[in-house]
C-alpha cells in the first residue's frame, strides 16, 4: 500500500472533532476495528441499523465512508496478557482477517475506542501491517 494509513480512537472526542481529524488527514475510509461496533457506550461512535445514524451517519457528513470489520475485534481483551495472544492471533490468522480490508479505499483509518494507541490492539494492526504488506501508519492521538 503506497497511500499513508491512520488510526485513531473517539475516546474522550467530540463527534465533530472526531470527523475533523480525519477529514484533515484526507481519510476516504474509516475501518471500524471493534469486536461489538453495536455496543458502544457512547451512541454517536455506535454501529446502527440505519446508515444515516451512528458512527456511519456522522462519517457520511463529513464525507468518510466506514466499513466495519469486527474480525479484527479484541477477543482476548478480558485476558492479562492480551497484547501477545492478540500478536499471535494475527500471526496465525492474518491471511483470512485481511482479505476485506486490503480491498477497501484508501487512504484508510483503524478506528477502536481507546484514544491512546498503546492501549489498544490497533496499534498491533498497524504493526503487523507495517511488517507485513509495508503499509505506513501515523496514530492520531
Amino acid at each position: 500500500m503506497s497511500q499513508p494509513a491512520f488510526t485513531i480512537g473517539y475516546g474522550g472526542r467530540k463527534p465533530d472533532e472526531f470527523a475533523r481529524l480525519l477529514t484533515d488527514r484526507g481519510v476516504k475510509t474509516l475501518v471500524d476495528v471493534r469486536l461489538r461496533p453495536d455496543r458502544a457506550s457512547v451512541g454517536t461512535y455506535a454501529k446502527a441499523k440505519e446508515p444515516d445514524k451512528g458512527i456511519a451517519g456522522l462519517l457520511a457528513k463529513a464525507g468518510v465512508g466506514y466499513a466495519s470489520l469486527p474480525e479484527l475485534g479484541n477477543l482476548f481483551l478480558d485476558y492479562g496478557d492480551w497484547p501477545e495472544r492478540y500478536e499471535k492471533f494475527l500471526a496465525l490468522a492474518a491471511p483470512v482477517l485481511f482479505d476485506r480490508l486490503e480491498a477497501i479505499t484508501g487512504p484508510v483509518c483503524l478506528m477502536c475506542a481507546e484514544k491512546k494507541v498503546c492501549e489498544c490492539h490497533r496499534r498491533h494492526i498497524a504493526v503487523h501491517l507495517e511488517k507485513t504488506k509495508g503499509w505506513t501508519f501515523t496514530h492520531i492521538e
